[in-house]
């Protein structure tokens, strides 16, 4: 005669059960801040393979590929940094499980989202660099229970990027401007650019959605769709994060011609122009 099966005890979730300690039997999984990292590893996430696509063919060979909710992460070294890149795919909720991967299953110690956007700022033309000193989610708008643009629950409607991250990079794309103005292969004027960028789950390219967000973002650089989503999971899990982004259009009617321009044959130029001084004096 068989012993009667052993019923499991299920535990559900009840309001105000938030930070209770798990009942026996439940298992509790580790956070990333309670296991040991066995090494310092990067993460460079970009939403188009255009836009990662000379940091992936730049792996020293040897690189792994380990294939996990319908993403590639190639983990390996890339200019004497050890990285994990991965291709996010379009929009919040893809950049964001895309930055919970990297950081629950490869340990990363920070993250760097690269890749274009539409410049607002009147200040920001095509062919500029933004790196973000902060960025917030322009779509957010659980109103009347909470602000406009405030994430709910944690009480934020901007999350700052690492200090020392975002000004190596500054500083990078500041050279690399420069250096392709010397080449006489970009405009002279081209500029970099430091402060808030804004994301949503909208490809800007009417003039008229473009005017809104300036009037009610006044100081958004640019527009991109994946940035804040990353930058809000890093912040709930701790981890340093940066965000530099090449203004491919201005966020109007001609958004999707020039978008599609400049990512073919400038993205790729940008990102690793700007990141690979950074990785091989092992700034990054």
């Amino acid at each position: 005669m068989q012993p009667p099966a052993r019923r499991l005890r299920r535990e559900r979730w009840r309001p105000g059960h938030f930070g209770k300690a798990p009942q026996s039997g439940m298992l509790r999984l580790p956070s990333p801040s309670m296991r040991k990292n066995t090494m310092e590893r990067l993460a460079i996430l970009g939403a188009l393979h255009e836009e990662i696509a000379d940091l992936l063919a730049a792996m020293d060979p040897g690189a792994a590929v380990h294939r996990i909710a319908m993403r590639d992460f190639h983990v390996g070294t890339l200019w004497g940094t050890p990285c994990v890149i991965a291709l996010s795919r379009i929009g919040k909720v893809a950049a964001a499980a895309t930055a919970s991967i990297v950081i629950r299953e490869f340990q990363v110690s920070r993250v760097i989202f690269t890749g274009l956007a539409g410049g607002l700022h009147p200040d920001v033309e095509v062919g500029d660099v933004v790196v973000a000193h902060s960025l917030m989610q322009h779509d957010m708008d659980a109103r009347p229970l909470f602000g406009q643009h405030e994430i709910p629950l944690l009480g934020r409607v901007r999350f700052e990027s690492d200090a020392e991250l975002s000004k190596r990079l500054l500083d990078s794309a500041g050279d690399f401007v420069r250096g392709r103005a010397i080449e006489g292969a970009a405009r002279a004027q081209a500029r970099v650019h430091g402060g808030l960028i804004a994301t949503g789950d909208v490809f800007v390219s009417h003039a008229e959605e473009a005017l809104a967000l300036r009037a009610r973002l006044p100081d958004a650089l640019c527009v991109e769709m994946e940035g804040a989503a990353m930058a809000q999971v890093c912040y709930e899990s701790g981890i340093p994060f940066a965000v530099l982004r090449v203004i491919s259009d201005r966020a109007d009617h001609a958004a999707k011609t020039d978008f599609t321009a400049f990512l073919e044959n400038v993205a790729r130029v940008y990102t690793a122009g700007i990141l690979a001084p950074l990785l091989k004096a092992r700034a990054l």
